[in-house]
């Protein structure tokens, strides 16, 4: 079984990639952010025409999480069973980003059971600025998310967080940890609330195949971040112990990052469990020697 998280950031825009993706990548269960749709607005094609059936989150021009899924899809709750998130649609009450900012009514969580899996797709506040409400927001929404667990999770059953966590565990995650400081993705308080949520009994399905440092998740567009490797890995998978014990392989997927067409600044992460799924070249081998020599550090 194959499973995966990608922020697409936009499915309408980049539906064409994803088509492509999902060809080559084969996944049995994708989980998708920053779909920035309505529900009814979504580009189903791509999914249906290959097997997927498609659950989705989402309130419009913003955010919005999805579980594209070939192996079923039962017992679904969005926002945490809090209730409906706001209409950012173009036009409607709510539809300034800025306004009254209250991640609790966004469209930034989705969950299922999917071939046998519970799953969530998750889209973390991003924080922008450290002390804003924001950032505060960013906080309380990373503790719904442990008291959810608390509540309605156990770690003795098969269970995968997935998403944009929009944290950096840690330093060896970041590409310059001092450039970073005083900046979100990298406090003592984001990671100690992952850290609370791995306690939880979640441990980080990438890291415990791949402990070396360098690969990344997210490159900024701008400023020739991805070729010159400055980038976070805040794309995370957190699996409990019985998919744990079935893990055989994770990968981060630079390749999708290249385009084109023109891709997301996320990179998806994938993991396998039971036997390895299709093949894939994901785009690291000789990544790091080239982007030092654009940086100038060869």
């Amino acid at each position: 079984m194959r499973i995966a998280t990608w922020n697409v950031n936009s499915l309408k825009a980049r539906a064409e990639a994803v088509a492509i993706w999902l060809d080559r990548v084969q996944p049995d269960v994708l989980l998708l952010q920053e779909t920035k749709l309505a529900d009814a607005d979504l580009p189903d094609e791509p999914f249906a025409s290959r097997g997927y059936t498609l659950l989705h989150h989402g309130e419009g021009r913003w955010n919005g999480v999805a579980i594209a899924s070939r192996v079923g899809i039962a017992d679904p709750v969005t926002n945490f069973g809090d209730g409906p998130v706001r209409d950012t649609r173009a036009g409607a009450s709510g539809g300034d980003a800025d306004e009254g900012f209250d991640p609790g009514r966004e469209a930034r969580m989705v969950a299922a059971t999917c071939g046998g899996v519970r799953v969530a797709s998750l889209y973390i506040p991003n924080g922008r600025v450290v002390g804003t409400e924001f950032y505060e927001g960013k906080l309380r929404w990373l503790a719904r998310l442990e008291r959810w667990l608390a509540e309605r999770c156990s770690p003795a059953e098969p269970l995968v967080l997935g998403g944009d966590w929009n944290v950096a565990p840690a330093d060896e995650d970041v590409w310059d940890p001092a450039a970073m400081e005083g900046s979100t993705h990298v406090t003592a308080a984001e990671r100690d609330a992952l850290a609370r949520i791995r306690a939880w009994g979640l441990a980080d399905a990438y890291r415990r195949r791949n402990p070396e440092p360098g690969r990344y998740s997210w490159w900024d567009y701008r400023a020739g971040a991805f070729p010159r490797n400055m980038g976070l890995r805040i794309d995370l998978l957190y699996a409990s112990a019985p998919v744990m014990e079935r893990l055989v392989w994770a990968e981060i997927d630079r390749t999708a990052r290249k385009g084109p067409p023109t891709p997301s600044d996320h990179a998806p992460v994938i993991l396998d469990l039971d036997t390895p799924g299709t093949p894939i070249d994901a785009g690291w081998s000789g990544a790091a020697e080239r982007a030092a020599r654009r940086a100038g550090r060869a």
